[in-house]
């Protein structure tokens, strides 16, 4: 059941609970992976909707390497891993869209975006049947597999439900640029070059965001949940 989560999902304080470092850095590994995944998505999303530029760089992959930022994904949650930080902040390289190419531009734009997140979340759904067994069987002893596993799945559906925030420059915005009447698709995109400072700024100070991603997160659980049982999975 799902419900063998919440521990860890209702976590909101330390970025990994308490595992050893090896365990976080090998959390760190797997999120990596899983962002190149995310960047994939969208160069492949993007190639069906007209624009060549992620293919023609070499982002479709799974390969982690082409989508590593040295520090977005490296220096900076190694720094804070190794800190014992209550936070964690990283990311991967952006996969570059011309957004004249695509067919529809901003619905071909939207689509792209949401490639993303959805690819955070079949990661997750991917994984909880092999955390599920694992825990089901007894067969396997040692806790800190599962560990991993829980927390890859937990940061996989943050990232789906965080980056569906719709707030520049995440991918949520692309979304919600698409859905604005004309004259005010110009100024909302303008925020772009503060969306760091805007996330960051509003998670701070409406703590309704916070509340927001949460519960994305427990409809994506129910939703997993859903899934297994339709496939008698758990």
């Amino acid at each position: 059941m799902l419900s063998l989560l919440t521990p860890v999902l209702l976590e909101r304080v330390h970025p990994f609970g308490e595992l050893p470092l090896a365990a976080k850095v090998s959390v760190v590994v797997l999120l990596i992976i899983s962002l190149g995944a995310h960047e994939a998505a969208h160069a492949w999303v993007a190639l069906k909707r007209g624009d060549t530029t992620g293919r023609d760089l070499g982002r479709i992959t799974l390969n982690p390497i082409p989508h590593i930022d040295p520090v977005m994904s490296i220096l900076i949650p190694g720094l804070l891993i190794a800190s014992g930080s209550q936070f964690l902040f990283g990311g991967a390289k952006p996969v570059p869209v011309n957004f004249y190419n695509l067919r529809s531009p901003f619905r071909d734009m939207a689509l792209v975006a949401l490639a993303g997140p959805l690819s955070n979340f079949l990661i997750a759904l991917l994984l909880f049947p092999i955390f599920h067994g694992l825990q089901k069987s007894g067969a396997y002893d040692e806790k800190l597999l599962l560990e991993i596993l829980r927390w890859t799945i937990y940061w996989n559906l943050l990232l789906s439900a965080f980056n569906l925030l719709p707030i520049p420059p995440l991918d949520g915005s692309r979304v919600m640029a698409w859905i604005l009447p004309r004259p005010l698709r110009a100024p909302y995109q303008a925020l772009e070059p503060f969306g760091l400072f805007l996330v960051f700024g509003l998670l701070f100070l409406v703590p309704q965001i916070s509340h927001f991603v949460f519960a994305t997160i427990d409809a994506m659980q129910h939703t997993i949940e859903w899934i297994g049982t339709l496939g008698g999975a758990w």
